[in-house]
């Protein structure tokens, strides 16, 4: 590779670091607060919905977020909510700790809703939300499929999304699943925008973690973890010993929308960006992010 490809690889890559964010839960103050010096104000950070925590800890965490100097994007777990009451509740206590501009809806993992809401588009189309001051609405992305849901009937969710959030003057923004290939991303990219769906994505990337921990959330996700693809992200099948960072994803998934694209985060693909899932090691993920980048990001 020629100095000037590689300079252009490398551009490619810190522009596709641009405006970053990362992932915590309710329980992640602590390393949060640790963090915090390697954290670019302003950064999105995503607060999870998870059922061993309670309102108190969520709204908790996105005050912190508030507090330190990054944008608070707390989950809302359609399934996990038992009535219309505790929507508006979570959502006036979000409001109060002025968290409630930018959030992001997912079905949940529970089988049946408990409550009214079987998925995100019910909460969406619910009209709640502009009660409480949301102003972007996060969605999930599944460039890879999901176990559980036929194809056709997660397109069918994203367009119907869509054209809700426009409807409503929301903006919209789409967070992946992660991936260990990057060339279904960029496909899947391509056929969202050839959909007319121009919404920013942010596309879902584990932060450093061990390999094994790695390959169980990959499993529980449905992601394919083969050898050819895990090899791209760093590591292989037959050695799970140490930790996998992304270095090989990032500069992999920059060249390919490059290809894909006029190579701008603002080309043919729109704007496309990273979210870190950090697995509960935000400060070895932002450490990651800092030396990756130089301090660019």
């Amino acid at each position: 590779m020629t100095k000037i490809a590689q300079k252009t690889n490398r551009a490619a890559s810190l522009e596709l670091m641009k405006d970053f964010s990362l992932e915590m839960t309710g329980k992640d103050i602590p390393s949060l607060l640790e963090a915090r010096p390697l954290i670019p104000l302003g950064t999105r950070i995503n607060v999870t919905f998870l059922g061993n925590e309670d309102l108190e800890m969520r709204v908790a965490a996105a005050k912190a977020v508030r507090e330190m100097g990054f944008v608070p994007v707390p989950h809302i777990s359609a399934r996990r909510l038992e009535s219309e009451q505790r929507l508006r509740e979570f959502l006036g206590r979000l409001q109060e700790v002025d968290a409630a501009g930018h959030i992001f809806v997912i079905g949940g993992d529970p089988a049946r809703p408990e409550g009214p809401y079987s998925d995100s588009l019910s909460i969406i189309r619910s009209g709640i939300l502009q009660d409480f001051g949301v102003r972007e609405v996060g969605i999930g992305g599944y460039p890879e499929g999901h176990p559980d849901i036929p194809q056709e009937t997660l397109w069918s969710a994203l367009e119907d999304k869509s054209a809700t959030l426009r409807d409503q003057g929301l903006d919209m923004v789409i967070l992946t699943q992660f991936s260990f290939d990057t060339d279904p991303v960029a496909e899947w990219i391509e056929a969202i925008r050839a959909r007319g769906i121009t919404a920013p994505v942010r596309v879902g990337t584990p932060g450093p973690v061990g390999i094994k921990r790695l390959l169980g959330f990959a499993r529980r996700l449905g992601v394919g973890a083969n050898a050819m693809i895990v090899k791209k992200y760093g590591f292989s099948l037959t050695n799970l010993v140490g930790v996998a960072g992304p270095d090989n994803f990032v500069n992999d998934l920059a060249a390919v929308l490059a290809d894909h694209s006029s190579g701008t985060r603002t080309g043919l693909l729109g704007q496309v960006g990273l979210h870190f899932y950090t697995f509960g090691g935000l400060s070895e993920t932002a450490g990651w992010v800092r030396q990756f980048t130089g301090g660019q990001a």
